[in-house]
Formats: structure tokens, sequence, C-alpha cells
């Protein structure tokens, strides 16, 4: 009976031991990226600048587990077009240390205020959110109304998302979904990951690295039950009375940000100016990229001449 015991308490404590020997991020492994890291309060955040330095500001925030070069196709072509473009990895992804705390709005608020603080980043941002990012933006817009031109949500979470019933479960079982999502997540991400492995670019690699680094998988469970838990309601109702413009982009066959959220949208926002794109999936930011940018310079106010 003694050997039962054991064997089910080195089963309990297994996933959690595999967290604990992951390697951290080190300077090793931001060396070669094209960008740079600033150590801020909550921790390390790397950041990457492109496009003339004297354009006006865009800010772009990456969803729940992919990290930031999943902007890269439309962050250059926003550098062309004229902006300087931020792009930066949300804590406990890409290569941003993981820094504990429930990862909530105020959470993610706090970094990108300090990350824009830090680089003496001035008002007029033109800030793009993907995914979760469309779900973390609004808070940030509210908050800082007087920093912003524009607010561009892509595929935004809040609206009305479905991550399906095992994540569902894993966010609002307690113990028990925090030892699922350290037993069975990282293989259940890895999975889906390599069914986009045809995709153009590296994302899916990266995606897949940020398994081997502790913190990516805490960081995704402490959003699911933080930010992708927060009601959005306020926030949009919020954002249409500030007039601050908004533009919504929308794949028509997303399967986990449905395109009913664009509905909820509308009823919380009427002002917002909304497109949807044909044959469009959650990914395409990368897979559709072309068009998200043909849509950003149809619907983006005009830059100065």
């Amino acid at each position: 009976m003694i050997w039962v015991w054991a064997f089910l308490a080195c089963a309990a404590i297994a996933p959690f031991a595999r967290e604990a020997f992951r390697k951290s991020i080190t300077d090793r492994d931001r060396a070669t990226a094209p960008g740079a890291v600033i150590n801020l309060p909550q921790g390390a955040t790397y950041y990457h600048w492109r496009g003339p330095k004297d354009g006006p500001v865009a800010v772009c925030v990456h969803g729940l587990t992919t990290p930031s070069p999943v902007w890269d196709n439309v962050a250059d072509t926003m550098a062309e077009m004229g902006y300087r473009v931020l792009t930066y990895d949300l804590y406990g992804r890409g290569l941003s240390a993981y820094a504990r705390g429930v990862q909530d709005a105020t959470f993610f608020t706090r970094q990108l205020h300090e990350l824009l603080d830090a680089l003496n980043v001035p008002g007029d941002i033109t800030l793009l959110g993907y995914s979760m990012g469309g779900a973390i933006t609004p808070f940030f817009a509210v908050a800082n109304q007087g920093r912003l031109r524009q607010l561009v949500l892509i595929a935004p979470a809040g609206l009305g998302h479905d991550l399906g019933p095992a994540t569902r479960l894993i966010a609002n079982t307690g113990f028990l979904g925090t030892w699922v999502m350290h037993a069975v997540y990282p293989r259940s991400f890895r999975r889906a990951c390599e069914t986009e492995r045809a995709l153009p670019g590296q994302i899916v690699d990266l995606q897949v690295s940020q398994l081997d680094r502790r913190g990516f998988v805490p960081s995704v469970l402490s959003s699911l039950r933080g930010v992708l838990d927060m009601p959005l309601t306020d926030t949009h109702r919020a954002l249409a009375a500030s007039g601050l413009p908004v533009v919504a982009i929308w794949g028509a066959q997303d399967d986990i940000i449905p395109l009913s959220g664009k509905e909820t949208l509308c009823a919380l926002n009427p002002s917002a100016t909304h497109e949807v794109i044909d044959g469009a999936g959650h990914s395409l930011t990368y897979t559709d990229s072309a068009a998200v940018s043909a849509a950003l310079k149809r619907h983006l106010i005009p830059l100065q001449a």
C-alpha cells in the first residue's frame, strides 16, 4: 500500500517539478534577437523598434501564447507606411521575464505603461491589440485616453471568446485545474502548434520553444484566470463614450474569437469601424498579414504629409 501512495505522490508532484527545472530566460537567449531588453519594476521586458525614428508611434500587443514576432509582417508594413512601430513581449512570453502575480488587466496595463514611460514614448499613439492583446488594450485605452490617437483590435478576446471545454475546466477548478494545466497543457499546446507547421515563418518554433522556459505555463494559466476572465462590457462602453476611434478586424473563419463578437462590439460601441477578412482564422496577423495590412491602410487615420 505504501508503494501506491508513493506512486500517487510522485505523480502529483511531477508536473510541478518539471516546471521548476525549466530554465529562465537569459541574456544568451536574447543575444541574437533584433530588439533590446529593459528592466522594468515587474521584470525584464524585451522590445523591438522598427520604422522611421521621427514617425508617429504604433504599439502592438500580442496574444495569450504568441510572442511579439506574430506582428512582424504587419509591423513591417506599418513601418513602410511611416509609423515608428514598437512590439514587445508580455511577461512570461517570448524573451520577457516571468513576473509573478495575477495576470489581469491591471498587471498588463502596468507593464505597458512602465515600458512606454521608460522608453520616453510621447502621446498620440496608435495602439494595436491581437487576441488577448485585444482584451488588454481597451483597458489601457480607457485609463490613458489622452495618450492615444486610435485603437485597433484584431480578433479581440473578451467579446465572446471560446478556448474550449478543457481550458474552461482548467481555469475554473482551482488546484485541480492548476495540476491539469502543468500535467497536460504542454503536450496539448505542442500538438496544436504542430498542426500549423506548414505555415510560413518561424512562429510555430517560437511558440513551442516557450515550453522550455520557466514561467510560460504559469503565465498562460494566470492570464486565463485573469484578463481573459474579466468582463469588458463597461470598458467598451467607456471607449465609446470617450470618442476614441476604434477599428476592429475579424477573421471570418475564426473558431477561437467567433465573428459573433463583432455584433457584441457593435452594440457596445456603435461608432467602431469593422472589417471582416474572408477565409481568415484566428492566426490572421501572420497567415493573412497582407489582408490585415491592407485593412489598416484603409481605416487608420491618415498620417500628415
